[in-house]
């Protein structure tokens, strides 16, 4: 089966929620055959961060939406932004 590549910007929930601790806890919550790749944190505003995150999925139906599901789960997640989606074998920048 086919994996895609997902990249979602993960915003805070409140200007105290401690972003830091997201992508542990992503990958300790995450279902089964979803992985966390890759990750960087990047500024926002006065001294606000994202987090910038690269998942692989399965490219079969109602994948993305679970996926969507267990990241607003989190507690320190406010909103997502889908940014990409592509085949595994194509490289985003």
């Amino acid at each position: 089966m086919t994996k895609l590549v997902a990249r979602i910007k993960i915003l805070p929930s409140e200007s105290e929620a401690d972003i830091d601790s997201v992508p542990k806890m992503l990958t300790e919550s995450l279902p089964e055959g979803f992985k966390l790749i890759e990750h960087t944190k990047e500024p926002i505003a006065f001294g606000l961060y994202s987090v910038i995150a690269d998942f692989t999925l399965d490219d079969s139906e109602g994948q993305m939406d679970l996926l969507e599901e267990s990241i607003r789960k989190i507690e320190a997640v406010g909103e997502i932004d889908v940014i990409n989606v592509s085949r595994q074998s194509v490289k985003i920048k």
